[in-house]
């Protein structure tokens, strides 16, 4: 698959006979993770990224029909402008995000004296991938050892499986994986990550029942005791407005701090983007309680708009890290500000 994953230069390994010795996992100072070179290599990598944009276009088409048809032999003036505010609007661009974005580009009308409907597109295309660019971010391994990533989402937001998928990828990047089944509130979701850890040889440390952050932490001592690359931890999911259950949260985190100083190190929300604007209202619920480091957009395919990406980068920019248009586990890829706007305006 194409590049996934950026490793951080790693520290000198220590010799083969020494007991602490540095996991063969790591990758050499420098290395970006995308793949072999080799010609055949290169082929399915650009087969498996035509296919990611294709479905990825697919995903966005309704949302990319709707703004795309109003260019089309269109005059530049206000009902071009009115119509497209609504489009946007339609397409969960969010309020804020939309009157930048057209008070942006009428002023770029107007100085830059465009005269044709595939030129204000083309701005359009400009100032939006201007917008959603400092939401691109590379997800850098060998930063800690291990490393310690919090995952929090309401359920239904595909939580579980962006965990799963996202271990498999870390796996096909030579990096070791313990999972912590954190929801011990629902039977299923330990069941769920269990089995996924039995089918794919990943340790998962879970509880029939129990605090949450008692998991947590012990799954962060047994990475530390078996040289484990990252750990992943699961949480409840739950409703932002459920403020005890975000309190416990709030412990899970702390508790992580405990067991290693410094974790967790990266704090994910994952979010299904079919859910417009109450999307927003839980990145910013969510990195109120606990200080989000970067989301993961599920669910980007069918009935999905795609303008709330938009709406966070406007008043909550955090970086998304990944965004999913499937259930296979190539479904999931890196966030492409350019690839996305593309298709997202064709």
């Amino acid at each position: 698959m194409f590049s996934f994953f950026k490793k951080k230069p790693a520290p000198p390994t220590l010799p083969p006979d020494t007991p602490d010795a540095a996991p063969a996992a790591h990758a050499a100072p420098g290395d970006t993770l995308a793949g072999t070179t080799a010609p055949a290599a290169e082929t399915d990598q650009q087969s498996a990224k035509a296919g990611w944009l294709s479905r990825l276009k697919a995903g966005l088409s309704k949302t990319s029909a709707n703004l795309s048809v109003l260019f089309v032999g269109a005059k530049i003036d206000d009902d071009l402008f009115d119509e497209l505010e609504a489009a946007l609007l339609m397409a969960d661009a969010g309020i804020e995000a939309t009157a930048f974005l057209l008070d942006t580009l009428k002023a770029k009308v107007r100085n830059e004296k465009l005269l044709t409907a595939e030129e204000v597109k083309a701005a359009l295309k400009q100032l939006l991938h201007a917008l959603l660019l400092p939401l691109q971010k590379p997800f850098e391994l060998n930063r800690h050892q291990p490393l310690v990533m919090m995952i929090a989402g309401v359920n239904g937001a595909g939580k579980t499986t962006t965990i799963g998928k996202l271990a498999k990828h870390l796996q096909a990047h030579q990096q070791s994986v313990l999972l912590a089944a954190g929801d011990t509130f629902r039977a299923a979701a330990r069941e769920q990550l269990t089995v996924w850890g039995q089918r794919n040889n990943v340790t998962v440390i879970a509880q029939e029942s129990g605090d949450p952050a008692a998991v947590a932490f012990d799954a962060v001592q047994s990475a530390k005791a078996r040289a484990i690359n990252v750990v992943m931890v699961d949480t409840a999911g739950r409703l932002p407005t459920q403020l005890h259950l975000m309190e416990e949260l709030k412990k899970v985190k702390r508790v992580l701090g405990k067991g290693l100083e410094g974790a967790p190190h990266e704090v994910l929300l994952v979010i299904d983007g079919n859910t417009g604007q109450n999307a927003l209202a839980q990145v910013k619920a969510f990195d109120d309680a606990l200080g989000l480091t970067g989301l993961v957009i599920t669910k980007l395919d069918g009935t999905a708009k795609g303008g709330v990406i938009a709406a966070i980068a406007r008043t909550r920019p955090i970086p998304v890290y990944f965004i999913g248009v499937g259930e296979k586990i190539e479904d999931l890829q890196p966030f492409n500000a350019e690839e996305f706007v593309d298709a997202l305006l064709g």
